[in-house]
């Protein structure tokens, strides 16, 4: 069974959803602990409630980005994880941190990437009057939301949306396809190599996969 760590910040909807599917045994795996650097994250409830072992790892203790890393670093291969999961984490990761993890971290972030990496997407896609919006799930590199992509869902923007709006559509669709990546991984038919993911021995395009190629 594969190891999970998942690191949050805040709701945790999507852990909700990576637990729900590994309790009816979508994912052959389970979470080992839950990590936040933010002490009233709801998640951490989530996953008490789930019996998963919550801990709370603070910034404010450490002097700088990379101390901070390596302190959650050593907590979480205190759990010898093989699988670490982004879920709402909202801190840019250190270049050690990305390294050790290379190969074995993923993100989901609520935008078609490459387009609007960081902050503030809903916002940004409503601004431009973008029609179509979305969500992508990437292994993690050092590029700021740029690790190779291995599947996105879109969803429609209507002109009298708001972020809100949008923000619940996207969310919608991270619940189905964070978990369904992740069972990729837990089943070894994902993988990255040479700076790509590949799903079934076979690399995946730039976008990540379609269900129509």
């Amino acid at each position: 069974m594969t190891r999970i760590i998942v690191l949050i910040s805040g709701n945790g909807s999507n852990l909700q959803a990576i637990i729900d599917a590994c309790q009816q045994g979508k994912i052959a795996g389970n979470i080992c602990a839950v990590f936040s650097n933010k002490a009233d994250a709801y998640g951490l409830q989530r996953a008490e409630m789930a019996g998963i072992p919550a801990r709370v790892v603070l910034p404010a203790a450490s002097a700088s980005r990379e101390e901070f890393d390596n302190q959650l670093m050593a907590q979480i291969d205190a759990w010898q994880p093989d699988l670490v999961v982004l879920a709402g984490y909202m801190r840019i990761l250190s270049a050690g941190f990305v390294q050790h993890y290379q190969g074995r971290m993923l993100n989901i972030h609520p935008s078609l990437l490459p387009k609007y990496p960081g902050l503030h997407t809903h916002r940004r896609a409503l601004e431009n009057g973008d029609r179509e919006h979305g969500t992508s799930v990437h292994f993690v590199t050092e590029e700021l939301d740029g690790g190779p992509l291995v599947l996105q869902a879109k969803v429609p923007v209507f002109p009298e949306d708001d972020e809100d709006i949008v923000a619940a559509r996207v969310q919608h669709q991270e619940h189905t396809i964070y978990p369904l990546v992740i069972s990729w991984f837990a089943s070894k038919r994902l993988v990255m190599r040479d700076g790509k993911a590949w799903l079934d021995g076979a690399p995946l395009p730039p976008e990540g996969y379609a269900a129509d190629n």
